[in-house]
C-alpha cells in the first residue's frame, strides 16, 4: 500500500501540521497529534513530529499507510488517483484513554545546554499536553499570555483583533478548534517562557482556579541571576508600591492590598558572579520570582525593574541577557477531570541555554 500525500495549497498555508492532517482527513486533534508524534510523517521528504510546525505553500507532506482513512483527498490529480486506487480502508489509529501522566524527571544541565542545538530559533507555542478539558503550553519568549480586562473592555470583542496577539487567542486555531475558546486560570510575563495551563471546560477552569488560589499547584522556574543568592526559604508582603513605584516587599504587615509571598531558592550551580537557580513556588504572586531574587541583591540577567533598592541604582549586569532570565520548567496539578496528580517538565528556550553555557566558560 502506498503512502497518502499531498501538497500544502492556499488553505493549508499557515496552519500547523496536526491542523491540517485534521481538517483534511476529518480526525481528531489528538489522533492528528498522535500520528505525528508518532513518526508516521514526513515533510518534504524528513520525518516531522512538531504537531504546530507551520505549513509552507507548495510543501509535500507523506503520511505512512495504514494510518489514515483517505475520506477525503484533495490537491493534484496523481493524488485523487492515489486515494481511488486505495480501495480498502486503512484502519484508523484506536483511540486511546486519557494517560495516566507520570512526574516527569527535571531537566538536568546537561539537558539544559542540549535543547540550544535542538532549538536554534525561538520557536511559536508548543503544545504540550491536550485532552477535552486541558491544555498545557510550553510559551514562548515574547507571547502575552492572555489579555488584560481592561484592554479587553476597552476594545471591545471586534476591537480586539487588531491587537497584538495572545496566547489565549492563538490557542483555539492551534487546536483545530477555532469557536471554542480557551480559559487562562494563571499568566506568565510577556518574557517568561515555560509552561501554562488553559482551561477548555468550565468545570475545569473552575477546578484550577481554585487549585492556584489555594497554591496547591507544582510550579518550578529556573533562572540566571547575576551574583549568588541564598539557598532557602523567603517569605515576604508583596504590595503594589513598595515606595519608588515598583511592586515589591514592606514591612507593614497590615497593609491593606499585602499578599503574602513564599518562594524556595535553591542555588543549582555557581557560575562565577553568576548562577543557576531553581525557584519553587509557594504563593503565586506578580513577579514574584523576579521580586525575591531582586531584593535579595541578586536580581535575573536581563532583570530592569526590580534591580536595585528603593531610591537606589541598578545593580550592575554584565551579562548581556536581553530579557529577564527567567523560564517555568514544571507545572503540577491534579487533573480536573481524573482527580489524578499531573506534572510536566520543558527545558529553557535557546537564549537560556546559550547564556548558561557562556557564562559556564
Amino acid at each position: 500500500m502506498p503512502p497518502i500525500q499531498f501538497v500544502v495549497d492556499r488553505r493549508d498555508a499557515g496552519q500547523t501540521l496536526a491542523a491540517v492532517l485534521k481538517s483534511r482527513f476529518g480526525i481528531p486533534w489528538a489522533q492528528a497529534k498522535r500520528i505525528v508524534e508518532g513518526r508516521h510523517v514526513k515533510v518534504s521528504g524528513q520525518v516531522e513530529t512538531d504537531v504546530a510546525k507551520r505549513m509552507k505553500l507548495g510543501k509535500r507532506v507523506e503520511i505512512a499507510p495504514g494510518v489514515v482513512e483517505v475520506k477525503k483527498v484533495a490537491g493534484t490529480k496523481n493524488e485523487v488517483e492515489k486515494g481511488r486506487a486505495d480501495k480498502k480502508k486503512a484502519p484508523p489509529v484506536p483511540a486511546k484513554p486519557t494517560p495516566r501522566l507520570p512526574a516527569i524527571k527535571k531537566p538536568t544541565l546537561r539537558a539544559v545546554a542540549s535543547h540550544s542545538a535542538a532549538h536554534p530559533s525561538t520557536p511559536g507555542p508548543e503544545i504540550v499536553y491536550v485532552d477535552d478539558a486541558i491544555v498545557v503550553v510550553n510559551k514562548p519568549v515574547g507571547l502575552t499570555t492572555m489579555r488584560h480586562k481592561d484592554e479587553a473592555d476597552e476594545f471591545g470583542e471586534h476591537g480586539q483583533k487588531f491587537l497584538t496577539r495572545t496566547l489565549a487567542g492563538l490557542l483555539p486555531g492551534l487546536l483545530g478548534t477555532p469557536d471554542r475558546a480557551v480559559t487562562a486560570v494563571h499568566r506568565l510575563d510577556r518574557d517568561t517562557s515555560g509552561l501554562v495551563v488553559f482551561a477548555r471546560t468550565r468545570a475545569a477552569g473552575e477546578s484550577l482556579t481554585q487549585q492556584f488560589r489555594k497554591h496547591s499547584t507544582e510550579r518550578n522556574y529556573l533562572a540566571l541571576t547575576r551574583g549568588v543568592p541564598k539557598s532557602g526559604r523567603v517569605a515576604s508582603v508583596f504590595v503594589r508600591d513598595r515606595g519608588d513605584g515598583r511592586r515589591g516587599s514592606t514591612t507593614d504587615l497590615i497593609a491593606e492590598d499585602g499578599k503574602r509571598a513564599v518562594t524556595h531558592v535553591a542555588v543549582l550551580e555557581t557560575l562565577g558572579t553568576f548562577a543557576l537557580v531553581e525557584c519553587r513556588l509557594d504563593t503565586g504572586r506578580t513577579h514574584q520570582v523576579r521580586i525575591h531574587l531582586g531584593e535579595a541583591g541578586t536580581p535575573l540577567c536581563g532583570e530592569t525593574v526590580y534591580d536595585r533598592p528603593i531610591s537606589g541604582k541598578p545593580f550592575p549586569d554584565s551579562s548581556g541577557a536581553k530579557r529577564p532570565m527567567l523560564h517555568a520548567t514544571r507545572l503540577g496539578f491534579t487533573h480536573p477531570e481524573t482527580g489524578e496528580a499531573v506534572g510536566w517538565d520543558v527545558a529553557p528556550p535557546a537564549d537560556f541555554a546559550e547564556l548558561l553555557t557562556r557564562l559556564r566558560r
